[in-house]
């Protein structure tokens, strides 16, 4: 018994001892330098890609590490344009869409960064996703491929940030993420609508979405077809987020006017009553 709590204590001291654990930081620096030095070495990008994707959590500072390093982000935008041939005729395979999915999560560690977000934007590299965001193929491979590179424009938006929705409403970004709520999966459509609820959350997204008549309809039409939809088959999560985009759009005076026209019906009676509660 004695000895048992010997070796408890012992492990406890092992881990709570600093040295120890700026040891197993060090370690992990270490993994990082070397797989994102493995990025840049054709052969070896493969499984740099997969490892660096799957333990991405584990590393501190990877994002400034990824987009400091000589020549990586060269390599992932080279595994993103590597494929465009793939997309029309629709051959993409899973196991290339995997691949590049791996790299747009590596982007995606970027994008999220405070340190690394203005660079990103400034270097305009969410412009290379645009073609995935693009495409019409309901198959897995396109889904996922749609999915993570929603996911990169998902991280951009989440913190609240001007220069951000500056940036993708002079890329054209809603009609691409309004052409994914009317035909992805339904993951992909919340994240879409996220999205657009998030540039209209913003002063400067709310004021470009209602400064014209076409805008706002195009953005209203969407919203009414989904909901829609979900009548048919719910989603608590995607239509909260439908709800707030209505919600923000009537906090300007000419679409709260449009609004009281065009806003769906099932929206005014218990349609939805139960799965809101």
């Amino acid at each position: 018994m004695g000895t048992v709590k010997s070796n408890i204590m012992d492990e406890n001291a092992t881990q709570n001892n600093p040295n120890n654990q700026n040891s197993n930081r060090d370690r992990r620096m270490a993994t990082a330098e070397q797989l994102v030095l493995e990025l840049t070495i054709p052969e070896h990008r493969e499984n740099a890609l997969l490892d660096l994707s799957k333990k991405r959590e584990l590393f501190q500072d990877l994002a400034p590490m990824l987009w400091h390093s000589f020549g990586t982000i060269a390599a992932l935008l080279q595994e993103i344009v590597s494929i465009y041939p793939m997309l029309s005729p629709p051959t993409l395979t899973a196991g290339a869409s995997n691949r590049v999915c791996n790299a747009l999560a590596l982007l995606q560690c970027v994008a999220s960064h405070p340190d690394t977000r203005g660079l990103f934007l400034n270097a305009h590299i969410p412009l290379y996703l645009y073609p995935f965001l693009n495409t019409v193929s309901k198959s897995r491979p396109f889904e996922y491929l749609r999915l993570t590179s929603l996911g990169v424009i998902g991280a951009l938006v989440k913190v609240d940030d001007t220069d951000v929705i500056n940036f993708l409403l002079s890329t054209e970004i809603i009609p691409l993420c309004l052409r994914t709520m009317e035909m992805g999966s339904e993951l992909s459509k919340t994240v879409a609508t996220f999205i657009v609820q998030k540039i209209l959350l913003d002063d400067v997204g709310l004021a470009y979405i209602c400064a014209t008549a076409e805008r706002f309809y195009a953005v209203g039409a969407v919203l009414g077809n989904m909901v829609s939809s979900l009548a048919e088959q719910p989603s608590v999560r995607l239509l909260k987020h439908i709800i707030r985009c209505y919600l923000r759009l009537s906090e300007n005076p000419r679409a709260c006017e449009a609004l009281k026209n065009c806003l769906p019906d099932i929206l005014r009676d218990a349609t939805f009553s139960s799965c809101l509660r």
